[in-house]
């Protein structure tokens, strides 16, 4: 690969520098001593809004409002990142959820990092920082790699590579997108696993397993077994042709000759076709084959 390729598909400009200033994993309640990082300065909080671009949708009350907890007794102990926009306002990069539980907390003011970055900048690492958190569902997950690789033209091979995931982890979290909607809301709320989602790509009736499953709490194993029972009961059967008259004459005379029921399959458009004779006990087959033989 060339230099510039690998260039390109590098972080961006500012993106490699910003990785190492931000802390992924607000601390809590519960945390332990946590490195606190300098802020360039203090901005009163109606001056901050989140980033419209944002692609994490979904924060959880009860870790906000824990997190509002630690915020009252402790302050924000890492500064958020953010850019200084044309109206003077500042917009989030990296903080969204400490921005949120200041607010739950009663904060005026929060410590920032300024930073200079450009719109595709600041979307693309809002992507990876969400990646990268511990508690994204998986269907939010997926959602982040595909606008990695149709907005900044990344491949499943770059995205494992910057994030220490494999490739084979990458695509399966990538079928889940496939899923009908109302199976994926599942997964974003938790009624499904991640396991249960991935036994349910590709199949037809996705939406009424996933229901299933929900309903009678079933394991991962009881669903891939539910799904393959399925999938055999639904095998093609076969479809009828409808016989001409010819073919109908010849089984009437065959069985009047025989004595015992004939059916002719003949192959559509071709030569060939199948002769199928049925006996009703083994002196009937005896007659049958010494009338075959000659005898």
């Amino acid at each position: 690969m060339s230099e510039n390729k690998t260039r390109a598909r590098g972080l961006g400009r500012g993106l490699s520098s910003l990785m190492s200033d931000v802390v992924t994993q607000e601390p809590t309640a519960t945390d332990g001593p946590v490195s606190k990082t300098n802020p360039d300065r203090t901005v009163p909080i109606e001056r901050i809004r989140p980033n419209p671009e944002q692609p994490r949708r979904s924060f959880d009350e009860g870790a906000l409002a824990e997190l509002a907890d630690s915020i009252r007794a402790k302050g924000v102990i890492q500064p958020l990142i953010v850019r200084e926009t044309d109206d003077s306002m500042y917009e989030i990069v990296a903080g969204e959820r400490r921005w949120r539980a200041a607010q739950k907390a009663g904060l005026h003011e929060l410590p920032v990092l300024v930073r200079d970055l450009s719109d595709t900048e600041v979307l693309e690492f809002a992507i990876i920082e969400n990646i990268q958190r511990a508690d994204l569902n998986a269907v939010d997950e997926a959602t982040g790699y595909r606008q990695l690789m149709d907005r900044f033209d990344r491949t499943q091979e770059d995205i494992a590579s910057a994030l220490g995931k494999s490739r084979s982890h990458i695509a399966n979290l990538l079928r889940l997108l496939t899923l009908p909607q109302d199976v994926q809301a599942f997964v974003v709320d938790g009624r499904l696993s991640a396991g249960h989602a991935r036994a349910l790509v590709g199949k037809e009736n996705a939406l009424d397993l996933a229901r299933k499953i929900i309903k009678d709490g079933l394991s991962v194993r009881q669903v891939e077994k539910l799904a393959s029972a399925k999938r055999k009961n639904k095998a093609p059967q076969p479809q009828a042709v409808e016989k001409d008259a010819d073919t109908k004459q010849i089984e009437k005379e065959l069985a009047a000759h025989l004595g015992m029921p004939v059916q002719i399959d003949h192959a559509s458009g071709a030569e060939n076709g199948k002769l199928t004779l049925k006996y009703r006990d083994l002196a009937q087959l005896d007659d049958l084959l010494r009338l075959l033989s000659g005898g």
